[in-house]
């Protein structure tokens, strides 16, 4: 399937293993983290900072901190444990962040953001030991989980 169509996600964590990964997630790599702050990307990454991850920016376009944090130009260049892979990419830049997700053997949870859905992707990832959300955001199953 072309990764430019709407794919419904059939890989997926159930509401219960969602409030598990984020019980055991301290660190958490925002692949697309805009420096913009009227990007959702940095919106969200904001309210994740604010309840108390450390939110590490993924975005190669820029070497200027986002958010007061070191920003890296890709996942392979943190030198540091991520907990949890936190996608806003196109649906396609998916297959390249599974493989280096994979790569790392650290992350334990790849999540693509409300609107990202590629099942390939996921299933990769999933296969490889990680649990996977498609299509949601984190902000949104935070706040409704422990809020």
């Amino acid at each position: 399937m072309s990764h430019d169509e709407c794919e419904f996600p059939v890989v997926n964590s159930n509401r219960d293993e969602i409030k598990t990964m984020f019980e055991a997630t301290k660190t958490i790599a925002v692949l697309g983290l805009s420096p913009d702050e009227s990007k959702d990307s940095n919106k969200v990454a904001r309210y994740l900072q604010s309840v108390g991850f450390k939110v590490v920016p993924v975005y190669p376009k820029t070497d200027t901190d986002i958010l007061g944090e070191k920003v890296y130009k890709s996942l392979a260049d943190i030198p540091f444990e991520i907990d949890m892979a936190n996608i806003f990419r196109k649906p396609a830049a998916l297959d390249p962040i599974a493989d280096a997700c994979i790569a790392r053997g650290d992350i334990k949870f790849f999540w693509a953001q409300k609107g990202i859905v590629n099942n390939e992707a996921a299933s990769r990832a999933k296969d490889a030991g990680m649990k996977v959300v498609q299509n949601a955001c984190t902000m949104v199953e935070h706040r409704s989980l422990f809020s």
